[in-house]
């Protein structure tokens, strides 16, 4: 009777411990993160048209149907995340953008992008590469427009101080952000020379010129500090 019941209470020890682990469910808002990281991940691996809802899905561990309930389908989660990096983005350049002289707010500007790069890599790999036609938001020269759009005030205030016409600003604010943004892109890949490095190089060119470079350009801001 002692050996049966020592057998009975093996085999309900055995079947407590084959039980499997119930898994924490995660909150709609939880869930819908989830998604939202992994769905730029893939994007910015693959691209989006070469991702698909079953990858995300099952990187996830969801149903597809999750995925529909949540974004409506692959444009709708594509669009999320590429409205994410576009704010964050900006948000680092005006953020950057607090010195008076216009030199330093171009080491400002060069700075807070190749940091984002940095830092963010999947983040810009998902901006820079093609965008599904549906989706204007996506297209790369539409966000640095955006990001042109952030810095022109400010070189409007600095044109009629100089006595400029301060209706250039707009075109002298898409040029420089345009070529800080296409040297990012490259950057993004080689990653040399370091950023500071980069960034002193980008406004050697736009602040003294072709005719007027310097040996050696370093940042100001950097030299103070």
């Amino acid at each position: 009777m002692a050996d049966e019941a020592t057998d009975g209470r093996r085999r309900a020890a055995g079947a407590a411990a084959a039980k499997p682990t119930s898994r924490v469910r995660m909150s709609a808002s939880q869930r819908r993160e989830q998604l939202i990281s992994i769905g730029r991940q893939i994007f910015a691996e693959r691209g989006f048209d070469a991702t698909s809802i079953e990858e995300v899905a099952s990187r996830a561990k969801v149903s597809k149907p999750v995925i529909y309930e949540h974004f409506g389908g692959k444009e709708g989660l594509y669009a999320v995340v590429v409205d994410r990096e576009v704010r964050a983005l900006l948000d680092r350049i005006t953020t950057a953008l607090t010195a008076g002289h216009p030199r330093e707010l171009l080491e400002q500007a060069a700075l807070a992008l190749l940091t984002y790069i940095e830092e963010e890599t999947s983040g810009f790999r998902v901006l820079v590469r093609e965008s599904p036609l549906m989706s204007a938001t996506g297209n790369f020269s539409s966000v640095m427009n955006d990001v042109g759009h952030q810095v022109e005030h400010i070189l409007a205030a600095e044109f009629s101080t100089r006595g400029y016409d301060p209706k250039l600003a707009e075109l002298y604010s898409q040029a420089l952000v345009g070529m800080v943004a296409l040297t990012g892109r490259w950057w993004l890949e080689v990653r040399k020379p370091r950023k500071e490095t980069v960034a002193a190089h980008l406004v050697n060119l736009s602040w003294n010129g072709l005719s007027h470079l310097e040996a050696k350009p370093g940042l100001i801001t950097r030299k103070r500090a």
